[in-house]
């Protein structure tokens, strides 16, 4: 009987280490899942802002391309007094006319017939 009861008295108590073992490893995992979920967060947030920065700096060197594009397409005496017209400068000594209704006027021509054809210079 004796032998028995210490059999039990071993098998519980090697139940008990086994269940202080197993929470003892649970608490761990906690643990070490809670040390690294400040970091893991972090991490990732910093991965997302990079990636947004590098699509920043991709969109922003293609605007570049273009505006330097666009700079070496405008950077004759010609092309620049083009776009100075369309902004509405004019030459010094000129005199600046701003003329209203052409659109109307236009659809006026066109209704009688004649078309636009005379705007243009070409007959």
């Amino acid at each position: 009987m004796a032998s028995r009861k210490s059999k039990k008295k071993r098998a519980r108590s090697r139940a008990r280490r086994l269940r202080a073992g197993r929470v003892l490893l649970c608490g761990v995992v906690v643990l070490v899942g809670f040390l690294y979920y400040r970091p893991l967060t972090s991490y990732l947030e910093t991965r997302r802002d990079v990636d947004k920065r590098r699509a920043d700096v991709v969109e922003l060197r293609a605007e570049r391309a273009r505006l330097e594009r666009r700079l070496a397409r405008t950077t004759s005496v010609g092309a620049l007094s083009r776009e100075a017209r369309r902004m509405g400068y004019v030459k010094p000594g000129e005199q600046l006319f701003i003329v209203k209704g052409i659109p109307q006027w236009r659809r006026a021509r066109a209704e009688r017939g004649s078309g636009a054809s005379t705007l243009r210079g070409d007959g």
